[in-house]
């Protein structure tokens, strides 16, 4: 009898209600759009990390790391073979990526400018790779005597595809080796310092300028960040002397630093929507029960308990809760499809000079607890102002105007 009489009295006045569904729907819909938002600034820089330098995690010599070494190409995976068939065997690993490093000169004949290299497999990392955006040409892929530029480093040798250029390398025997490498691209990852000196050759060339056959680390693209623990644990396992690095901790300063600190300032942010969402709330839903308040001044000349009275207002900010937070999650996906389907565009992020686009992605644990949220706010504004108008006097609360 208490819910069928609290369904009817919110149709008894249409204009009130809508005014409280309306404040619950907007207050659900915008923490429901800023979680989607916040998350979709997350995925965005932990798909960069990933797929424009070092895929899910590398495989390098244990401690190899945290030291700096006279020799390093001493300390870098010798037999990689064995490693790599083994990886294979586990569930979600799908392309394996070796790698070496090295520090290079390199001239177009009249300028020369030192960069930093990156010997690959192109061919393997062509497809996985795809944060790389490249501005001029096409990326480092089956080509036999290819390289790719970073933008800056181009700008510097003021290369473009199709030109030859020279590329001078110290190897590991202290003899200076040099190849003349066709520029296939230029690339564009956002971060200066990388653009400003990164290239990429294919490995053979790096091996054999560097007289080793060796590779320094062994990236890993996965079917997912859940299948990392599986490769981490292999590798401590089976392979002593090697250590699984994940991508966060390769990137720790770039990714994992910004993670941690957008996280911060968007839980203050969070609690701060939050605390708008409760007190515009509980301001409208206080109104409308003080409105009320002759009429539960004549309930309560009636007989009516305060109990019975109180339990009756509850469902109604129950009924008013549940169906104005579900009406804020519906508006918000609706907006999500409708008008941000392509994503808001940003502004260069701290260490990028490029705009970059966020998604609104929306996450069913964060629904939940939006939902949650919303209902449950509208149920505590409604206890809070029906206590006041229970406790007072019928008199007093039949004079009310």
């Amino acid at each position: 009898m208490l819910i069928k009489l609290a369904t009817r009295n919110l149709f008894r006045n249409p204009r009130r209600t809508l005014a409280v569904l309306l404040t619950i729907a907007m207050g659900t819909g915008s923490l429901f759009i800023f979680h989607g938002f916040n998350n979709g600034i997350m995925n965005q820089y932990r798909d960069n990390c990933i797929h424009a330098r070092y895929g899910h995690g590398q495989i390098n010599t244990r401690g190899y790391r945290d030291q700096v070494f006279a020799k390093p190409w001493e300390h870098w995976i010798a037999d990689w073979a064995p490693l790599a068939e083994r990886l294979r065997t586990i569930t979600g690993v799908e392309l394996l990526f070796p790698r070496l490093e090295f520090s290079a000169l390199l001239t177009n004949g009249t300028v020369t400018i030192s960069g930093h290299g990156q010997a690959i497999d192109g061919e393997a990392e062509s497809g996985f790779f795809n944060t790389l955006n490249i501005v001029e040409g096409q990326t480092l892929g089956a080509q036999v005597d290819g390289i790719l530029l970073g933008k800056g480093l181009a700008s510097g040798l003021d290369a473009h595809p199709g030109k030859v250029l020279t590329v001078m390398v110290q190897d590991i025997n202290g003899q200076l080796q040099q190849a003349n490498l066709t520029v296939t691209g230029i690339f564009h990852t956002g971060s200066k310092e990388f653009d400003d000196v990164m290239f990429r050759v294919p490995l053979r060339h790096g091996q054999k300028l560097l007289k080793t056959n060796r590779i320094e680390t062994l990236a890993l693209g996965l079917s997912s960040l859940d299948d990392w623990p599986a490769v981490a644990n292999l590798v401590n396992e089976e392979f002593v002397d090697l250590e699984a690095v994940p991508f966060a901790k390769l990137d720790e300063v770039y990714y994992q630093h910004s993670v941690d600190w957008l996280a911060a300032q968007f839980g203050v942010i969070h609690l701060i929507i939050l605390g708008i969402v409760i007190l515009g709330i509980f301001n409208t839903v206080s109104t409308s029960v003080l409105e009320r308040k002759q009429e539960i001044g004549n309930l309560r000349a009636n007989g009516e308990s305060k109990s019975d009275i109180m339990l009756l207002l509850v469902w109604e900010g129950i009924t008013l809760g549940v169906l104005g937070a579900g009406l804020g999650l519906i508006v918000a996906l609706g907006l999500d499809f409708f008008l941000l389907r392509e994503g808001i565009l940003m502004p260069p992020a701290p260490g990028l000079t490029r705009q970059f686009r966020v998604l609104i992605e929306f996450q069913p644990s964060m629904a939940l607890i939006t939902f949650g949220l919303g209902s449950s706010s509208a149920l505590l504004a409604t206890m809070l102002a029906s206590a006041r108008v229970v406790r007072a006097s019928i008199g007093d609360a039949l004079r009310s105007v």
